[in-house]
C-alpha cells in the first residue's frame, strides 16, 4: 500500500479508473504521452467520484475541524473531508498521549469516514492534517528537530530533505497523512513571533530550504516511492507575504507595490510547486487592506494562474471569519476567492450549514463547490487514500513502528542539524574548550529541553518545563557537554545560579527567550530584556571565570551587553532535542560551519536590517572553529528596555513569566507543581478542565470549565499591589454559588459573593471586572481566587495589574 500512489487509465479502463485504478509512475515531462495518460486517469477517477456525491458530501470536504471538537460519531454522520489537530489538542483530550493513541484515534477517524453510504454514494476516505513544524512535536518522544531559523544558518539543503523524510517517517508511524509545513516565510521584520519558522530573510534560500522540505517528506514527484510508504503530504505556507507584515505584526498588514512584495515573499511559492508540493496554505495577513482568505487575484490569479499550482489551498485557523464581511460561519467569500478547504475548528456545523444553504440560494455556483472538492481529491488521489484496497491508517507503511520515533539515526541526524546550525558570533580563543577542563554550566535553560525546543512544542506555545516523562527521548545542553567534557578528560559541573566551591577553568552560560509561537511572541523591540544570563556574565567576569555564552533564541535579538561580557558567544537558535549537538562545536569535535541567515541587529529598536549595512553581524558571518574575532566593546544603550514592563499576567493565550496559575484541589491543597500552570492544560485531581478559545484570533483566551467545589487562583510572581483587571465571557449562568478572593498560599481570604454578577453577564459577550481595595481588601502579593460551590465554565481572555484612582469601587 502506497508504494506508488500515481495512476492512470484510458479509453475502456474508464469504469474501473471510477473505482480505482492500477499504479505507475509519473512522468514530470508535459509533452511526454505516458503523462498525459497518467493525468486522465487522475481526472477520470475523482471525475467519477464527484459526479455520484451529494452536494452534502461536497461541503463536507471542504470542511476542517479539529479533533477537540467533533468524535467519530460525527465523522460518521457529515464525513468531513480532512481534520486537524490543534496546537494543544491531542487523541481524546489527551495532548500528551502516547504514540499508540494517535495511531488509534487515526483508524477510528478513517473507519469512520469510510462506511457505506445509502444509494451507492461514494465514501471518501478521511486524511488528518497536523501542524508538524520541527519534527512530530506535538507527540511525546518524538524527534525534535532545530526550528527553520537554525536550518537557514545551515544553509544546507541535503539535511533539511533529510530531516523532512525523517519526520515524515515520524508522522506516519502515528497514522496522520497530512503535515502543515514548511513555513517558507521571508522574515522581514525580526519582531515577529514566527521569525523562526522562517528560514532567512534572503527569499532565494528559503526558497531552496523550503523545496528540499517538501521533497523530503512527500519524495521526488515522479520517483518510485512518491507519497508512498514513510511520505507524508507536505504543505508550503502561508501564501503570501506573512513575514513581510507592517512593524512585524502578526496576521497583520503587508503594504507596498504588489510586485515589490512580491519580488521577495513570493519567490519560495514557485520552488515548492516545482517541487510537487500538494497543498499551500493562505496566510492570515492583508495584502495593501484584502486579506488573503478572500484575495481571488492572488489565490486564484496568481497561485494558480501564474504559478501553475494544482493542488489544493488550505485556510488557516478560522482564517475565514478575518475577510470583510465574514464570520467563521458563514464566510462564502473565501471559497469564491479560490479557498478549497476551510480550516474551522470548532464550529463546522454552521459553516457546513450556511455553505448547503449558499449553494442551494445560488449565492456559490455549484460549479465552484465542484472544483473545490475536485482538488481536494486529487491529493488524496495522489497519496493513495482513493485506492480501492486502502487500509486504516495503522495498516499502512510503517504505521505502528514506534521504535523509529526518535530512532537512533533520527536523532543523528538531529545531532547533526544543531551542530551545522550553530553561529560562532565571538570568539577571543576561549573556543574550542580545552581538552581536560573543569567546566561549570550554569543557566536555567541549561537541563531543559522545553526551553531548548521552543514553540510548537508538544504544546503550540511550547513549554518551560522539562521532565523524562515530557522528553524521554532527549539530551539536553547540559547533558551533552557533560558526557563530552567527561570523555576528554575534563569535569563539568551543572549550577543553574552560577554558584561554586571550586573555581572552574571555564563557564558556559545557556539562556534566551522562553517559548512562545505566533502573535504570543510579537515584540516591540529587539532589546533582550531577561537578565538571567546578564547577571550570570557580569558574576563570573568579576571573578575571573572566562564565559562562552550559549543563546537560545528564535530570532536575532539586541544582546550587546552580553556580547561585552562574554569570551565566547554562540547563537544556537532553538536546537531541539539534541543538545550533544551544540558540545560538538563547543570542544571542536565538528568543525563550526554555521552562518547567518538573518541579519543581526546593532540598536534594539527591531528597525529592520536584512542586509549588511547598519548590521552589527551580516547575512553569511559565522566564525569557523578555533578563528579569534577582537571585537570593540559595544554600546549598551538601550532606552527602550528602561520603560515599565507589561502588567499582563494572562493575555493573547499565553501566562506571563512573572505569573502562575494555580488550580486548587478540593482540600484546598494546590496541585501537583508539575501541573500548577493552570493555563497550559487540565491539572488531573483538581476539577478544573481548561481548553483554548479562540476569541479574536486562535487560542487567544481559554474556557475554565470548573466542576463543584473546584477553585484557581491565578497571580503575579513578583510584589504588586496594583488592581486586577480580568476581561472574562459567561457563556451560561452559573448554577451555584461563585466567589472570588485574594489569597495567598496560606490564607484563601474573605470570599466575596459574585454569583449575581456572573449571572448578569451570563451570553453578554466580552466583558471587563476590575478587583481593588474597595471590595476586597488588600491587594499587595496576593492572588485572584475563584471558586464554585458548583459546575461553572467562563472564559478569561486577559488579566492584568493596573492602576487605578485611589478610591475607586469593584466593578464587573
Amino acid at each position: 500500500m502506497r508504494s506508488k500512489i500515481w495512476r492512470f487509465a484510458a479509453g475502456a479502463a474508464l469504469a474501473t479508473a471510477i473505482a480505482g485504478c492500477s499504479p505507475a509512475p509519473l512522468s514530470t515531462s508535459a509533452g511526454d504521452p505516458s503523462a498525459q495518460r497518467v493525468q486522465a486517469g487522475e481526472d477520470a477517477v475523482v471525475a467519477g467520484l464527484v459526479s455520484r456525491m451529494s452536494l452534502e458530501r461536497k461541503v463536507a470536504q471542504l470542511i476542517q475541524p479539529q479533533i477537540n471538537s467533533f468524535t467519530a460519531a460525527d465523522m460518521e454522520r457529515y464525513r468531513f473531508g480532512s481534520y486537524l489537530n490543534g496546537g494543544n489538542g491531542g487523541p481524546y483530550g489527551d495532548e500528551f498521549a502516547p504514540a499508540s493513541e494517535w495511531l488509534r484515534l487515526a483508524d477510528e477517524m478513517f473507519l469512520a469516514s469510510v462506511k457505506p453510504l445509502e444509494g451507492g454514494e461514494p465514501a471518501i476516505p478521511v486524511m488528518w492534517g497536523t501542524d508538524a513544524v520541527h519534527g512530530h512535536t506535538n507527540v511525546v518522544g518524538a524527534t525534535i528537530f532545530p526550528h527553520n531559523i537554525a536550518l537557514g544558518a545551515t544553509g544546507d539543503a541535503d539535511l533539511v530533505r533529510r530531516i523532512g523524510a525523517a519526520t515524515a517517517v515520524e508522522i506516519e508511524v502515528t497514522g496522520i497523512d497530512w503535515n502543515f509545513s514548511p513555513t517558507v516565510a521571508v522574515a522581514r521584520d525580526d519582531r515577529w513571533g514566527r521569525t523562526y519558522e522562517s528560514y532567512s530573510e534572503n527569499p532565494e534560500l528559503v526558497a531552496e530550504l523550503g523545496a528540499a522540505l517538501v521533497e523530503g517528506q512527500q519524495g521526488v514527484r515522479g520517483s518510485e516511492d512518491y507519497l508512498g510508504t514513510g511520505r507524508v503530504i507536505a504543505t508550503a505556507k502561508h501564501f503570501f507575504g506573512d513575514g513581510g507584515t507592517d512593524n512585524g505584526v502578526d496576521q497583520g498588514e503587508v503594504t507596498g507595490d504588489l510586485n515589490a512584495l512580491m519580488a521577495i515573499h513570493a519567490v519560495p511559492y514557485p520552488a515548492a510547486i516545482a517541487a510537487g508540493v500538494e497543498t499551500i496554505m493562505a496566510s492570515f495577513n492583508s495584502i495593501n487592506g484584502r486579506k488573503m482568505h478572500g484575495n481571488r487575484a492572488l489565490l486564484t490569479d496568481v497561485l494558480r494562474g501564474q504559478m501553475g499550482f494544482d493542488g489544493l489551498v488550505v485556510g488557516d485557523w478560522n482564517g475565514h471569519g478575518q475577510v470583510a464581511g465574514c464570520t467563521v460561519t458563514d464566510c462564502p467569500q473565501s471559497l469564491l476567492a479560490g479557498l478549497d478547504i476551510y480550516m474551522v475548528p470548532d464550529d463546522w456545523k454552521g459553516l457546513m450549514d450556511t455553505l448547503i444553504a449558499q449553494v442551494r440560494d445560488g449565492t456559490i455556483p455549484e460549479e465552484r463547490i465542484d472544483e473545490a472538492v475536485t482538488r481536494v481529491l486529487r491529493v488524496k488521489y495522489r497519496a493513495g487514500l482513493l485506492d480501492p484496497d486502502v487500509q486504516r491508517p495503522s495498516q499502512r507503511g510503517v504505521a505502528g513502528r514506534y521504535d523509529l520515533l526518535a530512532s537512533p539515526e533520527h536523532r543523528a541526524l538531529a545531532r547533526e542539524a544543531v551542530a551545522a546550525s550553530q553561529v560562532i558570533l565571538r570568539n577571543d580563543g576561549v573556543l574550542p574548550l580545552a581538552e581536560g577542563a573543569d567546566i561549570l554550566v550554569a543557566g536555567m535553560a541549561a537541563d531543559n529541553i522545553g526551553i531548548a525546543s521552543g514553540g510548537w512544542t508538544l504544546e503550540w506555545q511550547g513549554m518551560t518545563e522539562s521532565n523524562d516523562r515530557l522528553f524521554p527521548n532527549a539530551t539536553s545542553i547540559w547533558e551533552g557537554l557533560k558526557e563530552a567534557t567527561e570523555a576528554r578528560g575534563g569535569s563539568a559541573t551543572l549550577s543553574p545560579d552560577g554558584s561554586f566551591t571550586n573555581r572552574p577553568d571555564v563557564a558556559v552560560v545557556v539562556f534566551g527567550e522562553r517559548p512562545y509561537a505566533e502573535f504570543a511572541g510579537d515584540r516591540k523591540h529587539l532589546g533582550f530584556s531577561d537578565e538571567e544570563g546578564l547577571r550570570l556574565l557580569r558574576q563570573f567576569n568579576s571573578e575571573g571565570v572566562p564565559t562562552v555564552a550559549v543563546f537560545l533564541s528564535g530570532r536575532p535579538l539586541w544582546v550587546n551587553r552580553e556580547l561585552n561580557l562574554a569570551n565566547a558567544f554562540v547563537a544556537s537558535w532553538l536546537p531541539g532535542s539534541e543538545g550533544a549537538g551544540i558540545a560538538d562545536i563547543l570542544t571542536g569535535a565538528v568543525s563550526a560551519r554555521g552562518k547567518l541567515s538573518f541579519s543581526w541587529p546593532n540598536d534594539c529598536t527591531g528597525a529592520p536590517l536584512n542586509r549588511a549595512e547598519g548590521a552589527l553581524f551580516p547575512v553569511g558571518y559565522g566564525l569557523a572553529t578555533g578563528e579569534i574575532s577582537p571585537m570593540p566593546v559595544l554600546g549598551e544603550s538601550c532606552s527602550l528596555l528602561d520603560q515599565a514592563g507589561s502588567s499582563v499576567l494572562f493575555g493573547q493565550g499565553r501566562l506571563a513569566d512573572s505569573a502562575f496559575a494555580v488550580a486548587l484541589r478540593k482540600t484546598g491543597v494546590p496541585a501537583d507543581v508539575a501541573a500548577l500552570e493552570l493555563f497550559r492544560g487540565s491539572p488531573q485531581g483538581t476539577g478544573i478542565a481548561v481548553r483554548g478559545h479562540d476569541r479574536n484570533a486562535q487560542e487567544d483566551s481559554r474556557e475554565i470549565a470548573m466542576a463543584a467545589g473546584s477553585a484557581f487562583a491565578i497571580g503575579s510572581n513578583e510584589s504588586d499591589a496594583r488592581a486586577y483587571r480580568v476581561v472574562y465571557d459567561v457563556p451560561e449562568r452559573p448554577a451555584g454559588r461563585i466567589t472570588l478572593s485574594l489569597a495567598t498560599s496560606g490564607d484563601r481570604g474573605t470570599p466575596i459573593d459574585i454569583t449575581q454578577h456572573m449571572a448578569h453577564a451570563a451570553q453578554k459577550g466580552w466583558r471587563e471586572m476590575i478587583v481593588t481595595e474597595a471590595c476586597a481588601g488588600t491587594l499587595a502579593d496576593r492572588a485572584l481566587l475563584f471558586s464554585s460551590e458548583a459546575a461553572f465554565t467562563f472564559r478569561i481572555a486577559e488579566v492584568a495589574r493596573v492602576e487605578v484612582a485611589e478610591g475607586t469601587g469593584c466593578s464587573f
